[in-house]
């Protein structure tokens, strides 16, 4: 089974927060498909740096607002 990536993310939240954003337009906004954001939202993608900071500044927010790193214990 592959393991998830440690990358965490907020995105939904941040979509509720701004409007009820909707997936597809979050997607369209940044230039991925629908499917993308939902696997970015359930932490089984992480997005390259240019999305992330896309998705950010999509909501008027850094970076690290958005996402964050858990990474695994030794």
């Amino acid at each position: 089974m592959k393991k998830k990536p440690p990358i965490t993310n907020c995105v939904s939240a941040l979509r509720e927060a701004h409007g009820a954003m909707s997936q597809a337009d979050l997607a369209k906004a940044i230039g991925v498909s629908r499917q993308t954001i939902i696997a970015i939202e359930q932490g089984h993608y992480s997005p390259s740096l240019e999305r992330a900071f896309l998705i950010a500044r999509q909501f008027g927010v850094g970076i690290e607002d958005v996402f964050g790193w858990e990474p695994e214990d030794p």
